[in-house]
């Protein structure tokens, strides 16, 4: 600023509406929530946000529950802003993504894995997801560069994408950069403080610099929230497995069934 220039002006604050066009639904959702906007409005923004927080944690099968959800909640949103909704975010195309993106097959070919996402590079909720995978390829190949260019590029599409952000640590981790990978680790779990990966790799980074006993704590931690993500993924998938194949659900109630009579005779035999 050149002297006696008068100060800039303060910017801003976001509307509703810029934050939905920027995808920031936890913003959005909290915005609405304060403005006292009307509570279907306010319910498709936190389906939203739940449908991003899953996909930051590779949580397909419920990403995919939560887009159902928010197809039912915004079919019959009248908010003024649902127009903007329906134009920024396409369920169809969003699931298709997802599809996409669940269904990688290993190949060392960054080309042919970005032909494979092209729908999910081009849906905001899943661009970042889609870079993402796209810098580990790179990574793998031991291509720093372009995996670096890849991962950044997944935090300005979606900067609270927290996978992203780590495999920018393990980069640095690679290259024995301990420090350095330590402190993006730690920006990781003010982003998701229950992230597994986040406590483990933090782990063996101060590791690296010789804090074993707090590298075995992070190490440790990571474990336990590993188990814990374990038990609930399985649940998700297997929730999904039912409402994808309704058939399922009432092969469950016979099995219960036959179970039931399979002990009552049992227990009716031992009585004679």
């Amino acid at each position: 600023m050149t002297a006696g220039a008068p100060p800039a002006p303060p910017a801003a604050p976001a509307t509703l509406g810029d934050l939905i066009r920027a995808g920031e639904w936890r913003r959005a959702a909290a915005t609405a929530n304060v403005l006292g906007e009307s509570a279907d409005l306010v319910d498709a923004l936190q389906t939203l946000r739940v449908v991003q927080d899953e996909i930051r944690a590779r949580r397909y099968p419920a990403a995919r529950q939560q887009l159902a959800a928010y197809r039912e909640a915004a079919g019959t949103l009248t908010h003024p802003l649902a127009g903007d909704l329906r134009l920024y975010v396409h369920p169809d195309e969003v699931s298709r993504a997802l599809d996409a993106l669940e269904a990688q097959r290993r190949t060392d070919d960054p080309a042919a894995l970005r032909a494979a996402l092209e729908g999910a590079l081009a849906q905001p909720l899943t661009r970042a997801e889609a870079l993402n995978a796209l810098g580990v390829l790179h990574a793998m190949l031991g291509d720093e560069a372009q995996a670096r260019e890849a991962l950044t590029a997944a935090r300005e599409a979606d900067p609270g994408h927290y996978r992203a952000l780590t495999n920018l640590g393990n980069l640095d981790m690679e290259a024995g950069r301990f420090a350095e990978a330590e402190a993006i680790y730690r920006e990781v779990l003010t982003l998701a403080p229950e992230y597994d990966g986040g406590h483990h790799n933090l782990g063996v980074a101060v590791r690296r610099q010789g804090r074993v006993a707090e590298g075995v704590r992070h190490i440790r931690q990571g474990q336990r929230l590993s188990m814990k993500r374990s038990r609930e993924d399985t649940r998700a998938e297997a929730k999904e497995q039912l409402s994808r194949t309704p058939g399922l659900k009432y092969l469950r109630f016979v099995l219960l069934a036959a179970a039931a009579l399979i002990i009552f005779l049992a227990l009716r035999g031992a009585g004679g």
